[in-house]
């Protein structure tokens, strides 16, 4: 219930309106190990009678109040993760293997130096994806 509270203090922070769909949203993407499709947080959420209409509203607005992410990983589906919770920080890298699509997010990956000044002569690094095979796959 700790959670339920701070998750309903963080969106009244905001001046936003702590609905029962916006708080079980932020909180069912805060307990993913990776990020979640709109289509598998509408089926998590849709026992508890949320409406995928809901879930992707709810999702938008997250996002956009800054209390989550999405991600397009080049298979055109957007995927969503809370900004900064547990081992999850803003914009990090995220793994996808190629056979089974599963995404894997791999905080502790950073640029090195040296890649950071070269990238700097490109343009701004907004995110990192790694593409290849799990081990499960594999």
């Amino acid at each position: 219930m700790e959670m339920m509270a701070e998750a309903r203090a963080e969106v009244r922070e905001l001046g936003k309106r702590a609905t029962p769909a916006r708080l079980t949203t932020l909180l069912f993407l805060r307990s993913q190990a990776r990020p979640a499709s709109h289509a598998e947080v509408s089926r998590a959420l849709e026992p508890l009678g949320f409406d995928k209409t809901t879930v992707f509203r709810n999702l938008n607005d997250l996002c956009e109040w800054g209390l989550a992410q999405k991600s397009e990983l080049g298979d055109h589906v957007w995927r969503f993760e809370p900004s900064q919770s547990g081992s999850h920080r803003s914009k990090h890298p995220h793994f996808v293997c190629v056979d089974c699509g599963t995404v894997t997010c791999m905080d502790q990956i950073q640029l090195t130096r040296g890649s950071l000044e070269t990238s700097r002569d490109i343009g701004k690094v907004t995110e990192i994806l790694l593409r290849g095979h799990c081990n499960d796959c594999n």
